[in-house]
This record gives structure tokens, sequence and C-alpha cells, in this order.
């Protein structure tokens, strides 16, 4: 708004055309910009009242020897006009400059925090510190069902009795994740709920708040979370120079419409490469994976370049399109490309060339805009060499190519994916991620990993299955040998062979029947602890745990 001209003071004309001061009835809501001295709110203050207006609203801030006063006034029937009121104001000593507004500073805060609460996924409840409610966003209205206008200001025993807890908050209580179901008009909601009270800077209770986080959004989340449908850069971890580097450069390289070939081992996490270079390359197509070596030379065509109709027995009768198509404006994942038939690799390499594709059966050639990615964890060079992969559709595919490095390369990362799996494993498990004790990782790092990635995944969820405490010992730390050796050993020893089921079982049995060798051995408790290079507290609670107190 304009600063108002204080002289003349502004008429307005009535129907009759005749000048006159037309008297408002809606509030007048100003901005007054004073020179800073005592008395200024006493001044306004005697203005308004001689003027016979009620003051609505107040704020004053005094900055950089300025004071900034915000005044919503009600006139009522024997109040002068607004034209009138503004003048009256301009005689106050040191005043700089009045502006009309159309919104007080509080107003304008309680609309920024309303759209940020109408924007949070949880719904928001709150009262004063009489029960009244005062806060209620756009999930909470869903989730109870209620018409805001007809809340706010009601009291919390006036409502249903689900919202009830939040009146304990008031007495200082707290709770937290409780487990409710809700039948409304807008249908049935299971949410957990989190209620605090509100306090001021001197401890006083001044209101409270409630939570209600909706079941059905965080088990899509935590699926979300476990089963990602996209992955982008910022899911592949690791610090190390060697994976940043091949991070960078698949960044850089995503934009493009140019063959990527990644190259790297088994379990190095080529897929999660290509998904991020699809996802951030932001073509509206689909990503399509397919494994070459998984599928035999037939089938493999027909799933590749699809096939009319009675193309051949078994055929579907209104044919089926390939992945080329279906991957059209988008990526198609050709993993373990060197396990590809030779004669599958000639037909790859026209499509690639024509960027169209004929269906098999089929004579009408078909334009695809597919981007490929290729990946191997082969040696393509020597493959040339023994006349088992074509030379041409090489230098084909290697025009972009990415190495993605093998664990042994990037030990230093193994912290972070250690930490990355067991958070993982827990949000499965529904518990807290457990951690890893320091003999645990030193085992991890003096592996060699020929599994890369992917062994690693599978050693931490098996330690964090079958480890009963918070920590997890260097004994749980299992790779493929030390199963084999542990059935064996299991088998020889006899611990409840009949009785167990399960590898966690298993485990416990060879450990309880090593306790009981051990408490055997040595005659006391310390000493068998520290044969076993354990705390006293840690072999205690073992004891406890296998009912070994008797023995």
């Amino acid at each position: 708004m304009k600063p108002i001209d204080l002289i003349p003071l502004l008429h307005y004309v009535n129907l009759e055309g005749h000048s006159c001061l037309r008297m408002n009835t809606a509030n007048l809501k100003l901005e007054l910009l004073f020179t800073d001295r005592k008395q200024i709110v006493e001044d306004i203050a005697g203005i308004v009242s001689a003027n016979d207006l009620n003051i609505i609203t107040m704020e004053v801030e005094n900055k950089e020897q300025r004071t900034l006063v915000y005044i919503e006034t009600k006139s009522s029937r024997f109040s002068p006009s607004h034209p009138t009121i503004i003048k009256c104001l301009a005689t106050i000593p040191d005043l700089i400059e009045i502006t009309e507004i159309r919104s007080m500073p509080q107003e304008i805060r309680e609309k920024r925090l309303k759209i940020i609460l109408d924007s949070i996924s949880d719904g928001i409840l709150s009262i004063d510190k009489f029960g009244h409610v005062t806060t209620m966003n756009r999930v909470a209205k869903k989730i109870l069902g209620w018409n805001p206008f007809d809340i706010l200001g009601r009291h919390l025993s006036a409502l249903p009795a689900e919202t009830l807890d939040l009146m304990d908050c008031l007495k200082g209580r707290s709770f937290h994740n409780i487990k409710k179901n809700l039948i409304t008009p807008n249908g049935r909601f299971q949410f957990f709920s989190t209620g605090v009270p509100i306090r001021d800077i001197t401890g006083e209770i001044t209101g409270a708040v409630e939570i209600m986080r909706d079941m059905k959004e965080i088990r899509e989340l935590a699926h979300e979370v476990t089963h990602p449908s996209q992955y982008s850069f910022t899911d592949i971890i690791g610090k190390s120079a060697a994976i940043m580097d091949a991070v960078s450069f698949a960044q850089k390289i995503a934009g493009t419409s140019s063959i990527v070939s990644i190259r790297g081992d088994s379990g190095t996490g080529k897929e999660l490469f290509a998904r991020a270079i699809h996802m951030e390359s932001g073509v509206k197509g689909e990503f399509v994976a397919v494994n070459c070596a998984a599928l035999p030379e037939s089938l493999l065509e027909s799933e590749l370049f699809g096939y009319e109709k009675g193309s051949f027995t078994g055929a579907e009768k209104k044919g089926k399109p390939g992945l080329f198509e279906i991957a059209d404006n988008g990526t198609l994942f050709l993993d373990e490309i060197a396990d590809m038939p030779m004669g599958a690799q000639a037909k790859i390499l026209r499509v690639i060339q024509e960027k169209t594709v004929r269906r098999i059966g089929g004579i009408k050639e078909i334009p695809v805009n597919t981007r490929v990615i290729t990946a191997t964890s082969r040696l393509i060079e020597q493959m040339i060499k023994d006349n088992t992969f074509r030379q041409d559709l090489y230098y084909r595919i290697n025009v972009l190519p990415i190495h993605v490095p093998p664990l042994k390369e990037r030990y230093e990362d193994i912290p972070l994916l250690v930490d990355h799996f067991l958070s993982r494993a827990a949000n499965q498990a529904g518990i807290h991620p457990k951690k890893m004790s320091d003999a645990a990782l030193s085992k991890l790092f003096r592996h060699d990993w020929p599994g890369n990635i992917r062994e690693l995944k599978n050693v931490i969820e098996r330690a964090s299955i079958i480890t009963d405490n918070e920590i997890i010992d260097e004994a749980y730390i299992l790779f493929g040998h030390d199963i084999e050796k542990t059935i064996k050993d299991l088998k020889s020893h006899h611990f409840n062979e009949l009785s167990v089921h399960s590898l966690k079982e298993m485990v416990g049995s060879y450990e309880k029947g090593i306790l009981k060798s051990v408490l055997k051995r040595y005659p006391s408790i310390r000493q068998s602890a520290r044969a076993l290079n354990m705390s006293h507290t840690a072999i205690i609670n073992k004891i406890k745990k296998y009912g070994l107190e008797s023995e």
C-alpha cells in the first residue's frame, strides 16, 4: 500500500454528486511510522478515544530510533469517517508516515502458519490452557471429520472422546504414539497420536498440541524406504574417491542420449547406477531392465523385439510389444550384455543404429527413441579376441564407459554401508537399528569381499537377525564359509539338534553349548568371561538368557 497523502483530506462523492465525508463501517487498519519517543501509544489512544473508536488490535515495534505502530480500529455509529480519523492521527508529533494496510502483521503471521500447518502430512490439533480448540490443520480435519469453522473456539470436552487425551497434557502429562482407530464420515482412520503440553518461557503451561500420524502413510513411507521404486545418485552410498569419481562422471553424462556402458564386478551396484542415470536424465518414459544372461536366445529376442500374432506356437493372439517399444522415450537397461548370444547381438546392433525395431514375424519397422544402458562384469575385450562378442557392437556401446569400483577398492565406505543396511534391516523388522562392535567392524575390514556390496548387505542383514543384543559382536559376522562351518560344528556337538529349525536358533544353540563348556572348565564366571573375551556383565546376561544359572 502507498502512504496516504495527509493534506488535503480525501473526500468521497455520494450518488447525488455532492461532496461529503462518508462514514466507513469497515475496520480501519493503519501502519504509523514515528521518530522514536515516549508517549506515542498514549497519544494514539487519546485520539482513538476522542473519535469514539474501539481498538481491536495494536502492535508496536521499536527499531533503529524509529517506532512502528500497527493499529486496527472499529468505528461506532458516532465515529467520523476514515479520512477524518487519519487527519486527526496526522497531528501527532514526530509522525513520519501513515499507510493504510489490508492485513495486520498478526493476520499475516496466522495465514503463513496456516499454510505451513496445512502442508504438513501429520494431523495437528492444539488447545489453549482452558481446553478450547485453537488450531486444526487440513490433515486433522480429514482424520477427525470435523469442520474447523464449527470447532475452533469450542471446548474439547464437547467434541468426540477420541481427543480427550489432550486434556491430560494441560496437567503436565504427555503421551507418545498411542494407536487410535476412528470411524468418521470420511472413512476409517488408524493413526498414532502424540500429545505434549505447550509451555511459555517461565515454564507455565499455556496449551497443548496433538500430532496424528496416519498409519497408512507410515506404511507407504516405510515401503518406499525399504523398496524404493526410483533411485537417484543420493542413494549411492560412499565417500571414497573411487565411488565419488564414478558418481560425478555418471551425473555429468546422465542428461545425454548417448549409450552408457557400466563395467564392474558382480554385486557392485551397476543397476543402481543405471537407475540413477535414468532418474537424472529427466526422460518421461519407463526404466526397463532385462538380464541378458537369464534368458535363452529365442525367448530373449521375443522379449526385446516383441512379436506379431501367430508368429509361433504359444504366442499371444494379439502379439506383444518388445522391451524396446515399452521403454520408448525411456531407458532400456541390458544387464550382463556380454552373455547375450551372438545372433541377438547382431539384432541389437541394428536397433541401436537404425532406431527402429521389427517384431518377430512382422514386416513393419517401428521407430523407437530408447536410451540404452549396458552393464557387464566380464572382460569384453578378451571376449572379442575369443570371437564370443561382436567387435562392432562393442564399439557401438562403449561410448560412455563407467567403472563401478569393487568394495575392496573402497574400504572407507564400509562403515557408511553398514549403517545403511542396519537401518534398513531395522525398518523391515520394526525395531531400533543395532550397532556394530569395533571387533565386528575389524572383521569386516579383513574380508576381501568377492561378492561386493551384495555380499556385505547379506552379512549385515544376517547379523542383525541372529543377534539378540543391541551390539553386534564379531561372532555374528558370518561369511559363506562361516555358515557352513557353524552348521558342521552344530552337527558334531549335537546341541539340541532335533529342535533347531532356523539359523538364529542354531547359532544360539551353539553359543549355549560353548558357554556350558567354558563354565565347566573355569572355576569362576570372571575367568570364563576373560577366556571368551567378554565383559563380566555380558556373560551374566548370556547365562540368564540360556537359563544356565544352576549349572
